[in-house]
């Protein structure tokens, strides 16, 4: 299991129903991870590492709420395409500003 990068803690499941489904869970997360490297031709440390370059930024410029990712790296827009995954909106949300009622 070391040469795999599955990090193993502390089970605090008793159930017998309970521990199957954070197995199962665990077999699913592993089997996602290894696909991933086969379809990238890249370990699954450096894919996460790049991919986590990919964040989305909240700010507030004159009472809006802006949402909006960061600039993709040439490197994870080539994960994402081989991964099959489009590639997020640049501009993800505009909250606009609570209007104020007017005093009557």
């Amino acid at each position: 299991m070391k040469q795999t990068g599955l990090e193993v803690r502390p089970m605090y499941h008793w159930s017998p129903r309970r521990i199957e489904a954070h197995v199962r869970l665990c077999v699913l997360a592993l089997q996602i991870q290894r696909s991933a490297e086969l379809r990238c031709g890249l370990p699954w440390a450096r894919i996460a590492h790049i991919l986590a370059g990919l964040k989305a930024v909240r700010y507030q410029i004159a009472g809006r709420t802006i949402v909006q990712r960061t600039k993709i790296s040439p490197e994870a827009a080539e994960i994402l395409k081989n991964l099959g995954i489009s590639k997020p909106k640049k501009l993800l949300t505009v909250i606009e500003p609570p209007q104020a009622k007017a005093a009557s």
